[in-house]
């Protein structure tokens, strides 16, 4: 049995498919306030929703859509998944309750795997009765799929077959096997045997009343007959022992995968919940083609400053189609690598299947995902700030890919500004001439005038917006790079109040 709840048609193989840049992403982003909202103290969960949500970088727009469904059925009936996942867990639980991991004897093999086999039957049960209640209430494909086939694997006929084999496989009536004499006369090839469990009428006793049968009995105190018989026995059961231990084998399986992926969807509800209690809006995006080259948005914001924060925080609009280069200059402190974050972590969540912390969200989607944003001087001095900055562009250059998105936050300002501008305005014409999608903050005023005479039609520039007594409104508007970054403000800011 297959769940298929993040796949259409696969399992979810996080190690396979985890990016290289994946813990940069993790420290630029701060996606860790992110993974510890979903996960709401469940380990577990941590860890899955940063694989998948990671991982999600390489998914297609029908894999995303795909998921929203699923999301969205999880969104309208949060009890049901999260019983699923807590069945699941319980599933797994169930093994170590009643498996003999010091005895590895056929029999003892045996006993643990029907008591094991006993209790899944009954979460397997728990499943089957989800599927039947919600069958007729869910509309994603995924989990139309996953009840249907609850619905005809897990049907009343298998469990009470399941059940009558379990009870034979107890032997409690004994052990009948068949077996060859092989070299030296020993004992091969065995085979078990059912017993005839029915009563005999008097007619069928009466019939085979000439029928000899060959019986020994072993003395109490035999304690050699007692072993050989208990060795004969042992060899008897160990093909069914075998064929048990891998039918748990195979459930556990299925309920660890199950977990899995269920793990993702009740991460969602978590932070769905977290997000309601702060008033701040979340929709599910409209996933574009590798193709495309846009972003249009409404109220877009920073989902781990809001969680940080606890508070509703300011997003901001975008209208950017056929557009590949996004450059964003303007006062300090106004919320430009606010806006950056917001954007990586809406391209991850979008990717993932998820919603996205905005009241409108659409965007192409990438292969790739890069950031490269400014470092703290490296304190073992093997390096400058500036070859540091340039080792990492190496390493995403060796990464590229023809739909990758690259977020700069102030790279390359470690030196003055007219070298900083040419090695941006080089770095940047290589990305703009492919229509590799950046978004780049900077100060580095030549580089964004540059950029800003060309006049070109799928160039943006966007700007801290700044009132004329110096308040940063946190919103970022359509307009003309500035040549200050409005320094002055903060200086006096500090050093007056003190």
């Amino acid at each position: 049995m297959k769940a298929f709840l993040l796949f259409e048609n696969e399992d979810f193989e996080s190690v396979k498919k985890f990016p290289p840049q994946g813990q940069t992403l993790i420290h630029d982003l701060a996606l860790n306030v992110l993974f510890s909202a979903m996960a709401a103290g469940d380990d577990f969960i941590f860890k899955v929703v940063n694989e998948v949500l990671l991982s999600g970088i390489y998914n297609n727009t029908e894999t995303i859509i795909y998921r929203q469904q699923i999301l969205n059925d999880c969104l309208n009936h949060p009890q049901m998944i999260r019983d699923i996942y807590r069945i699941a867990n319980e599933a797994i639980l169930s093994k170590n309750k009643h498996w003999w991991a010091l005895s590895s004897s056929p029999s003892s093999i045996l006993y643990s795997s029907i008591n094991t086999l006993r209790e899944l039957l009954i979460y397997l049960q728990q499943l089957r009765n989800i599927a039947d209640n919600h069958y007729v209430c869910i509309h994603s494909k995924g989990f139309t799929r996953f009840f249907a086939m609850l619905q005809q694997e897990l049907n009343d006929e298998f469990f009470n077959k399941a059940n009558e084999h379990l009870t034979q496989l107890e032997f409690r009536n004994g052990v009948m096997f068949s077996t060859q004499l092989g070299t030296s006369n020993r004992a091969s090839y065995y085979q078990l045997c059912k017993l005839n469990t029915h009563k005999k009428g008097w007619l069928q006793w009466f019939r085979n009343r000439e029928k000899k049968e060959y019986v020994f009995n072993i003395h109490p105190r035999d304690e050699s007959g007692i072993r050989a018989l208990r060795e004969l026995t042992e060899e008897g059961v160990l093909g069914v022992s075998n064929a048990l231990a891998q039918s748990v084998e195979h459930i556990i399986s299925f309920f660890q995968m199950l977990k899995t992926e269920t793990a993702f969807y009740v991460g969602c509800l978590n932070l769905s919940e977290q997000l309601q209690i702060l008033d701040e809006p979340m929709t599910f995006p409209i996933p574009l083609d590798y193709s495309e080259r846009t972003h249009t948005f409404k109220d877009l914001y920073d989902i781990c400053l809001a969680l940080t924060l606890k508070q509703k925080v300011i997003g901001n609009d975008l209208q950017a189609e056929n557009k590949v280069l996004f450059i964003i200059t303007g006062a300090n402190q106004g919320g430009k690598s606010t806006f950056l974050r917001s954007i990586g972590i809406a391209q991850l969540m979008m990717q993932s299947g998820m919603f996205v912390p905005a009241l409108y969200f659409s965007a192409n989607v990438c292969d790739a995902l890069f950031t490269h944003f400014r470092r703290e001087e490296d304190l073992t001095m093997q390096s400058g700030k500036l070859d540091e900055e340039l080792n990492r562009m190496n390493k995403i250059v060796d990464q590229l890919t023809p739909n990758a998105m690259i977020l700069f936050n102030e790279s390359f300002a470690a030196t003055n500004d007219r070298e900083g501008s040419e090695i941006c305005r080089q770095m940047a014409n290589v990305l703009y001439e492919d229509r590799i999608k950046v978004f780049f903050v900077t100060h580095l005023y030549e580089f964004a005038h540059y950029y800003y005479e060309k006049h070109s039609a799928d160039i943006v520039f966007l700007r801290a917006d700044r009132q004329p007594d110096g308040t940063r409104t946190f919103r970022l508007i359509e307009g003309e790079p500035l040549q200050t970054s409005f320094g002055k403000d903060l200086y006096e800011k500090i050093f007056e109040a003190k």
